[in-house]
Formats: C-alpha cells, structure tokens, sequence
C-alpha cells in the first residue's frame, strides 16, 4: 500500500461509519510490513481506539474434520438474523506455505461471505505466529470501530495458535466430534483448559446418540481440569451446523459467560492483562528484529545456524555467542556503552 494515497483522518472516519471498502483497506494497512505503512497504521488505531473494546470477542478452535467453515456460517448467519453484524477473521501461521484455508472457506460460506452484516477476512502470517498475533489482534479492533457486535477469530493452525487465540479473545469456543471411537482419545489437555465452551458438532442424523454420549464424556473430563477463571463452568452442548440447531443456545451461553465476567469485573481484568502481554509481545518481537538486522548478526549466524545443525556446537553455546555481540557492539553501526572512568584524587 502506498502511504502517500492514504489519508489517515479520512479512512478512520469511513472505517467508523462502517464502509467496508474502508474496513478492507484498513485492515491492508494494519497488515503492511513496510516502516510507513505501520507509522499510519498505528495513527489511525489511535484515532479508532475510542470507538473499539464492546464487541464480543470469540475464539474459535477444532479438530480438523470438525466443520469449521460449516458451522461459521450458521452462527455467522444465526447472529445476523438476531441483528448482529459479524466479522470472521483467521490466525493462520501456516498461510505463508499454503495461502490460508480460510481463503477457501470464503467460497464455503456463500450465504455469510456475500451478508451485508458480514466481514470475512484472512491474517497471512508470512511464516510468524506472532506476526498473525499483533495484525489479528489490530484487525479486531478495526472491526469493532467498524460497527461489528461480534469478532469470530478462527484458529487455522494447530498448537500455539490455539493459546495466542485465547489470548485476545473474551471467549474461547472449541468444536469436537463424535463418533470417532473413543471421544477422549487424543484430547489436548492445554486446549480443554482453555475452553470457555465445548460444542459437539454434526450433533443431526444417525449421529444425534453419537453427540450426547460424547458431550458426557466431555462433561466428566473437564471436572478433571482447572479452568481459567473460577467464576465460570465451561458447559458441553451439542450443535448441528448443517441444520443450525443450538445456534441460539451457544449464543446464549456466550452472553451468560460475558454476564458473568462482567459483573465479577473478571472480562475488564482480562482486557487489561491481554493488553499488557500484547505490550510485552511487540517488545519482544521489536528487540530480536532489531538483533536479526544488525550487520553483525547477519555474517556469524549462519555459521552458528551450520555448526548447531552438525552438532560441533551446543544450541546454548551458539546462542550465548551470538548475544554477546551486544556487548561488544561491533559492526552494530552503533558505539558500545562504556561505564565513565572514575575521576583522579590525586
């Protein structure tokens, strides 16, 4: 995106007032790598900022076969006959290699991705989860000053994407089948502690049994585990995307839970550390690109990178000479710091 084609003030105005041509280009703009880019990016966040923070932010995880994009839709479509305008974006830190499986689910929502109500949108990661993390999460609050009650950020990876999901989300939804032999077999303890509501999908046809029996099991198995707040029993309900049964119950449960954080003055709480971990995340990923384009940096690591592959030197050792290159400060283009001689008394 070209900086100098982009008024700032303009696009923020259009952006509130819910022009979505404005909320795509806005969103270009959050996601641009280039140095210019990101200096407008973050002037119109800040001028965007008082219209952001009441959209209801929901996570959404499965396991793969689960129906995703099936079940997007219906609750996407659910929402909007309530009277809600929904946004969908994606965390896929695979998209550098294989373009994003939500680009194809666009064309797997037909209904959702045509609705006025609707934003569909990808975060290409180019290879950095935490790259998806900050534009994701700029996203979200570009589509709350956009007019959108509800964010659905869907996890496209597997893994850490699931816990950087819930890390900027106020509900975490996590989708399982039934039907699969043993419904707890394979279970990922870290996603099931992180669930805020587990919902059994394809819950229609010969499989209705099938469902309740595995939501069961999933009742028992999360009074195994120690969830994320106290204030909250994360319940087990069955769904059907295909025939958009339970739709109305899930929303329901979602309100209850933002209800219940709310008064508690937990979802506040959470807000507040989310942001101070995301503060902390930019840090961390401002001072290694800063580490990574030193000149120095660049002529040792791969020979570091080379002598760790083969073995001739151990991961910690190459890392601990790698660093010190910031106290030497050669090559960094910048002069070392030097501790001020002591004064003579005599």
């Amino acid at each position: 995106m070209n900086p100098a084609a982009v008024d700032v003030e303009t696009l923020a105005t259009e952006v509130r007032a819910g022009n979505r041509r404005a909320l795509a280009k806005a969103i270009t703009l959050v996601e641009s790598t280039r140095s210019d880019d990101q200096r407008a990016a973050q002037h119109m966040l800040e001028l965007l900022l008082p219209a952001t923070g009441r959209a209801a932010r929901v996570g959404v995880s499965g396991v793969p076969g689960v129906g995703k994009s099936t079940f997007i839709e219906a609750f996407g479509l659910h929402l909007i006959e309530t009277g809600k305008r929904v946004a969908v974006l994606a965390v896929d830190p695979s998209s550098a290699r294989t373009g994003g499986s939500i680009l194809g689910d666009k064309t797997r929502m037909p209904r959702l991705s045509v609705a006025p109500e609707a934003f569909i949108r990808p975060s290409p990661s180019a290879g950095s989860l935490g790259g998806v993390a900050r534009r994701t999460r700029e996203a979200v609050l570009v589509c709350e000053a956009a007019g959108h009650d509800v964010v659905l950020v869907e996890t496209v990876g597997v893994g850490q994407s699931e816990v950087t999901v819930s890390s900027m989300v106020d509900f975490f939804l996590v989708l399982m089948l039934a039907g699969a032999g043993d419904e707890l077999q394979g279970i990922k303890k870290g996603i099931i502690e992180l669930a805020d509501t587990i919902a059994i999908n394809k819950a229609d046809g010969d499989n209705i049994d099938n469902a309740e029996r595995a939501a069961g099991e999933y009742r028992g198995a999360l009074r195994l585990f120690r969830h994320s707040t106290p204030t909250w029993d994360p319940p087990v309900l069955t769904i059907s995307s295909l025939e958009g049964r339970g739709m109305d119950t899930l929303w329901e449960t979602i309100e209850n839970h933002r209800a219940c954080l709310t008064a508690a003055g937990e979802l506040e709480q959470t807000r507040r550390e989310q942001q101070h971990a995301w503060f902390w995340s930019m840090i961390d990923d401002g001072l290694m690109g800063h580490f990574l384009d030193r000149p120095d940096v660049k002529r040792l690591l791969p020979t570091l990178e080379e002598g760790v592959a083969q073995a001739r030197i151990t991961p910690t050792q190459a890392a601990r000479q790698l660093l010190a290159l910031l106290d030497s400060g050669a090559g960094s283009g910048h002069e070392p710091m030097r501790r001020p001689r002591p004064k003579r008394t005599g």
